[in-house]
């Protein structure tokens, strides 16, 4: 599996008044991390509405293991864990120096804009995202 990663650093607006990472904010990272990837592959959201492509957040699973702080400076991973004809499951995880702080499943579905309905994934996507992977 490939795997992208995404460097972000804690700030004061991320965390509590304690100074820990906020539980919601790792999904941001999340997010952010997916995005980019998907821009550095040459396939940006905006780019995709036009082309009547959206990607949505179908469910997601995460666990919690250990908090960020505040200045941490955060490695934030994603890669493709499973392919299907609609969806596709990014395997994610928000690491500290070399330790899982929080790890996530996020399943997404490709839709059409028009019509909010499940769509096959446009090929050059497909092929982007997941060179090393069979379609099940």
């Amino acid at each position: 599996m490939s795997e992208f990663v995404l460097p972000i650093r804690v700030y004061i607006e991320d965390t509590d008044a304690g100074g820990i990472v906020y539980y919601v904010n790792y999904l941001k990272y999340m997010e952010r991390a997916r995005s980019e990837w998907l821009n550095e592959l040459g396939f940006g959201q905006r780019e995709l509405l036009e082309q009547g492509v959206q990607l949505v957040v179908h469910s997601l699973s995460c666990r919690y293991a250990r908090p960020a702080r505040l200045d941490d400076r955060l490695e934030v991973t994603a890669g493709v864990g499973r392919l299907a004809a609609c969806s596709l499951r990014f395997e994610q995880a928000v690491r500290y120096r070399g330790d899982t702080l929080c790890e996530a499943a996020v399943d997404i579905a490709c839709i059409d804009t028009e019509r909010l309905k499940p769509m096959r994934w446009p090929s050059a996507l497909r092929a982007a995202l997941t060179p090393d992977i069979q379609s099940q």
